[in-house]
């Protein structure tokens, strides 16, 4: 007993020591001038944790804008009529209105808005400031800077970019702007470029509430690109389609097109094909805006990031940055890459904040995790892609599942489709995505994937990932789990799969492979239009005859084995090599993943 009582002393002088160390460290830096350039998402973040951390520290907010401090990834749902008023992306969840009064009163944080930072001088530490209504100018001294200027949209380089009615959705006047137009019914034709999220949301935004005939331009082949691949995208674009959004992948606008009164009229494409419309929306993506701290000597890398360490510090040590204008670690690559989150620029606003009052904290980085919703779909991913990981030099394959998102035999059940992302060497996951309806049940798979990756979770691992169960939720053996038994089975040779690519690149021409049949193990109503429309190509053997018939099927084929979701088709093969007929290979995902995928060659 004596000797955990002398544990026990030890342990709170300890505490006590390190607490008075704190105590000093914070008292040392009161009165410090704390500068941060950007008043959206980190800047603000950052500025109210150091006025917690360190109440006498003196906060200026610098901003270029009028309005400040909004949840810009709310800019869709403000548009489509989801948020009713613009006001609530700049409220507080106690309703009180995040403006200069706001900063001023509540947390004694000083907000310049419309005001530009113009350059800095490090030597001096100061920040020349512009008015941007007056353009007069002054100069403030820092003690510590922080560089939270966001991100600045890229805009195409063609003809007709300047004309009236084509924005870009980058901030709350803009917004404001294209809500006003669609609400006076000045827009039945719309055309937005570029299908990353934005894009999407965007789109959706328009076409769902505002019923205005969209078009959505992307000049890769697929929605998300470098987000998702192929058979995700496909499945999210053939939604698109069924909800009326018309599609123009692997093509680019060329050119805007002018009308009367240099108001916009119509997007050129690159086919020559020109979208009639009254609004373009510009969704080509963003790029850091990062000019000053480049100007100023800073590092920023060879893509426009600034770069900082795991305490959010620049190049110069009294220099921080945080947000969009940064590069953060890939944790399953190890690469700097950009990830232009507000989720993100919030975390790495507090880090900043905890460094600058002198709480060592760090930032170890990220993996993107990434989700949306469109119409009655939600698409998410987390970690590398599978384009991603062979470019970064893994040994990568997938695996392709679609299980109930909760008990099969519950009303509300939907398919949840997921590709994971997995090195064969190693057994380690590097990404998963998915599609499912517009609910929570494919973000509570990737948010429980996002962390076991970041912990370097193995396929194993997934099998074994506890997910909390009851029938409205989840599945006794929930869909992530799947994922990863099927991975297992890849790797460790029980399963066989062909990859939707190569299937469907034969069922466009059949010629390619003569010898190879299609054994749809599925109940003969399902089978029946395959079997109708592609005859001796397509055999119909029901799952449960299998056992009882299987020396019926040719020897003389290579047998695509084919069910709804994939675990009948995997029994199958292992029940046919038992038997000696090896011939055969599983179709990854199945029909659940074809019907969602859309074909020309699909049965009517």
């Amino acid at each position: 007993m004596l000797l955990l009582a002398g544990a026990f002393r030890a342990w709170a002088m300890m505490l006590v020591s390190i607490g008075i160390i704190i105590k000093i460290l914070l008292e040392k830096r009161m009165g410090e001038r704390i500068v941060i350039i950007g008043g959206v998402a980190a800047g603000p973040k950052a500025a109210c944790r150091i006025k917690r951390l360190s109440p006498r520290a003196e906060v200026v907010v610098i901003d270029q804008d009028a309005l400040i401090s909004y949840g810009g990834c709310g800019i869709p749902y403000y548009v489509s009529g989801d948020v009713a008023d613009e006001k609530e992306l700049r409220s507080t969840s106690f309703h009180m209105l995040r403006d200069e009064f706001f900063f001023d009163k509540a947390k004694r944080v000083t907000a310049m808005t419309s005001t530009r930072a113009i350059s800095i001088d490090r030597a001096e530490k100061t920040v020349l400031l512009q008015d941007v209504k007056t353009g007069a100018e002054e100069t403030v001294s820092y003690d510590k800077l922080l560089l939270a200027t966001g991100s600045q949209p890229f805009i195409l380089p063609i003809p007709g970019v300047d004309l009236d009615g084509v924005f870009t959705v980058t901030d709350m006047h803009k917004a404001i702007e294209i809500k006003a137009r669609i609400a006076k019914g000045q827009v039945g034709k719309a055309v937005v470029i570029g299908g990353g999220a934005i894009g999407i949301e965007m789109a959706e935004a328009l076409k769902d509430l505002w019923g205005v005939e969209t078009s959505l331009v992307e000049f890769q082949k697929q929605l998300l690109p470098n987000i998702l691949d192929w058979p995700m995208a496909a499945m999210l674009a053939q939604h698109m389609d069924d909800k009326d959004v018309h599609l123009y992948l692997g093509e680019s606008a060329a050119e805007i097109v002018a009308g009367d009164a240099d108001h916009v009229a119509g997007v050129r494409l690159s086919s020559g094909k020109t979208l009639d419309c009254d609004m373009v929306i510009m969704a080509t993506g963003v790029r850091p805006r990062s000019e000053l701290a480049k100007e100023a000597g800073l590092h920023v890398s060879s893509k426009g990031g600034i770069v900082v360490n795991e305490r959010m510090q620049t190049s110069d040590p009294t220099i921080y940055a945080a947000g969009d204008c940064v590069e953060i670690p890939h944790l399953v690559s190890g690469r700097s890459f950009y990830a232009p989150l507000g989720s993100l620029a919030n975390k790495e606003g507090r880090v900043a904040a905890d460094n600058i009052v002198g709480i060592p904290t760090i930032f170890k980085g990220a993996i993107g995790s990434f989700i949306l919703k469109a119409f009655d779909f939600s698409a998410a991913s987390t970690g590398l892609s599978l384009e991603s990981a062979l470019a970064e030099g893994f040994d990568a394959d997938v695996s392709l599942t679609s299980s109930s998102d909760r008990a099969h035999f519950f009303p509300t059940q939907q398919v949840l489709c997921l590709q994971l992302v997995f090195d064969r060497r190693t057994r380690r996951v590097l990404g998963l995505q998915g599609i499912g309806g517009a609910s929570d049940a494919l973000l509570a798979r990737i948010d429980a994937a996002a962390v076991a990756i970041t912990a370097g979770a193995t396929v194993d691992d997934f099998g074994n990932i506890e997910m909390a169960y009851a029938p409205p939720f989840s599945t006794a053996i929930d869909a992530i789990n799947a994922a990863g038994y099927v991975a297992e089975n890849l790797i460790d040779g029980r399963m066989r799969q062909m990859r939707l690519e190569l299937f469907y690149a034969w069922m466009e021409n059949v010629t390619s492979q003569p010898d190879w049949l299609v054994l749809d193990v599925r109940h003969p109503k399902q089978a029946k239009p395959f079997m109708e429309k592609y005859g001796d190509l397509w055999l119909n053997l029901p799952y449960e005859q299998v056992r009882d018939r299987y020396a019926e099927l040719p020897t003389d084929k290579t047998l695509v084995i084919f069910c709804n979701a994939g675990s009948r088709s995997f029994e199958i093969q292992r029940l046919l090599d038992s038997v000696g007929l090896e011939n055969n290979i599983v179709l990854a995902g199945g029909y659940n993943f074809i019907k969602r995928m859309g074909a020309d060659w699909l049965p009517v």
